[in-house]
């Protein structure tokens, strides 16, 4: 059996380094969860969500999984939002996308990926919903960085379709949803601006009344 002591070793000096720099760390840490931030990313390794926002352990609570996406039947997801919204009182929600995203990839083409394809094909429609304006591009490079950016406004609005964000909004509570898309090829991420911080965001047919 192979061991992975290197990892723990990693860890080991990665503890002593917190400690030296400040001998609370972990007690101040292990006390308090206080995050303004919900972040719905990618599972990409490419994409440390703490990292690429300078935040550290505790600011940011973070879901992620294969291309950011917000299925209305995945109660992981929800479970997750529910919590941060209702519990946490978060006051920003960000669903944070990446060019050169490997499931938006698969999601463009044919090939057989076995499960994934489930969860992918709502990429798919994604994709047929937009199609006039993605077969206009020519370069397929371009046609991905723009279904990823596609991919970031169709999980905002999933999220805004959801009870939880619809009865945060009724009640008065402020919480606001972000599409943003991270460059993993120069590390910058880009507002998308298709914010939503009201009930008024959500079309009609898809608004919950108050809860009594």
């Amino acid at each position: 059996m192979k061991s992975l002591i290197h990892l723990l070793e990693s860890n080991q000096a990665w503890a002593k380094q917190c400690l030296d720099q400040d001998p609370q760390y972990f007690d101040h840490l292990a006390h308090q969860q206080t995050p303004e931030y919900l972040w719905i990313g990618c599972s990409d390794s490419r994409v440390p969500a703490n990292q690429i926002v300078g935040l550290a352990p505790g600011e940011l609570f973070v879901h992620r999984n294969i291309a950011n996406v917000v299925h209305a039947t995945d109660y992981n997801c929800h479970s997750v939002l529910q919590y941060a919204v209702d519990i946490l009182k978060v006051k920003h929600v960000i669903v944070c996308g990446h060019y050169g995203c490997g499931g938006v990839e698969a999601a463009l083409g044919r090939r057989d990926n076995g499960l994934a394809d489930t969860w992918l094909r709502q990429i798919k429609e994604t994709y047929l919903t937009h199609e006039n304006e993605l077969n206009g591009y020519t370069s397929k490079t371009d046609k991905l960085a723009r279904l990823c950016e596609l991919n970031v406004q169709t999980q905002v609005d999933n999220l805004c379709k959801t009870k939880t964000l619809q009865y945060a909004w009724q009640r008065g509570q402020s919480v606001t949803v972000h599409g943003w898309i991270y460059s993993i090829f120069d590390g910058v991420i880009k507002d998308l601006q298709v914010s939503s911080d009201s009930i008024n965001d959500v079309l009609p047919i898809f608004r919950m009344d108050a809860k009594e």
